[in-house]
């Protein structure tokens, strides 16, 4: 089976690894003119919309025991991290958000040691080091990029990635019997309503009132469709053929693409910030590489 051949999950990485590397600066343009809390809501929604007729398909496949699991996979890999990303964002450039995005798999980790038995290596142990040190690193500069100033919207993407840690693991382990299309169609079969009530409680005066709204609701719907709908059926697909960690290291190149598209639109990036972004990626490829297992 394809999925089971090493180049082509390293393509599909790859392509994760444009599509949501690209997806801070749609954010950033979708906060122009909606607010936080409606970006994250319209994110989810057009996503739900796009994967319905999958979603309807796939009722058969809805199974009691597999509910509890559908819903934590919808609402804390999905649903929240979409807020939190969008809240972090009306602070933190969005180069900024990608290297913290980085930390996915090392909270990976840690949740599956945690809950799900996964074992230790001397490496791992090492590389949760240098990551967990680089995020301090990023969360500690703030305003002018020097250390000593906490900058707090940077704690919203760091919980974003620990719900994806806890999202990926339940994956793996509960949900390895359902595809990534099952996973991800049937979890948004959830959200979405829930995305849409809250939508429509909100003020769209101040929105319509904005020149540029209807090309920053373009934006917002290509994060929901490209950067959610299609990049989640990829990533659950992925995850079912290799490990959740190695899944998770699609944020060794996330990065690059968040500072190419970060430069492009006047953002500054520090030393300070690549040094911190050095450390995570180091600790990304330690956590991912083979040596003696400690704890069982």
């Amino acid at each position: 089976m394809i999925w089971e051949k090493r180049w082509f999950q390293f393509a599909i990485l790859m392509i994760l690894a444009f599509i949501w590397g690209s997806s801070f600066i749609l954010m950033k343009m979708g906060l122009k003119s909606f607010s936080p809390e409606q970006a994250g809501a319209l994110r989810i929604l057009f996503a739900s919309l796009v994967l319905l007729p999958i979603s309807l398909k796939q009722l058969n496949n809805l199974k009691r025991k597999d509910l509890r699991s559908l819903l934590i996979v919808g609402f804390i890999g999905s649903f929240f991290p979409a807020f939190l990303f969008m809240k972090a964002e009306t602070r933190i450039d969005s180069s900024m958000a990608g290297m913290l995005n980085s930390l996915t798999p090392v909270f990976t980790l840690i949740v599956g040691l945690l809950f799900h038995k996964t074992a230790l290596r001397w490496l791992q142990v090492i590389g949760l080091s240098l990551g967990l040190a680089g995020a301090m690193g990023l969360i500690l500069t703030g305003d002018g990029f020097h250390f000593g100033s906490v900058n707090g919207y940077a704690f919203f993407i760091v919980l974003a990635t620990i719900f994806y840690a806890f999202s990926m693991n339940q994956i793996k382990s509960h949900l390895p019997h359902l595809t990534g299309v099952q996973v991800t169609s049937l979890s948004f079969l959830f959200i979405g309503p829930v995305a849409l009530i809250y939508f429509l409680t909100t003020d769209l005066t101040p929105v319509v009132a904005q020149p540029g709204w209807l090309l920053h609701l373009l934006a917002l719907a290509t994060l929901g469709i490209l950067g959610t709908a299609l990049a989640m059926l990829l990533m659950n697909s992925l995850i079912r053929h290799s490990s959740a960690v190695s899944a998770a290291s699609v944020t060794y190149v996330i990065p690059i693409f968040a500072i190419i598209w970060g430069l492009l639109d006047n953002e500054k990036v520090t030393v300070l910030h690549l040094v911190c972004m050095v450390f995570i990626l180091s600790g990304v490829y330690l956590i991912n590489r083979k040596s003696r297992t400690i704890v069982a």
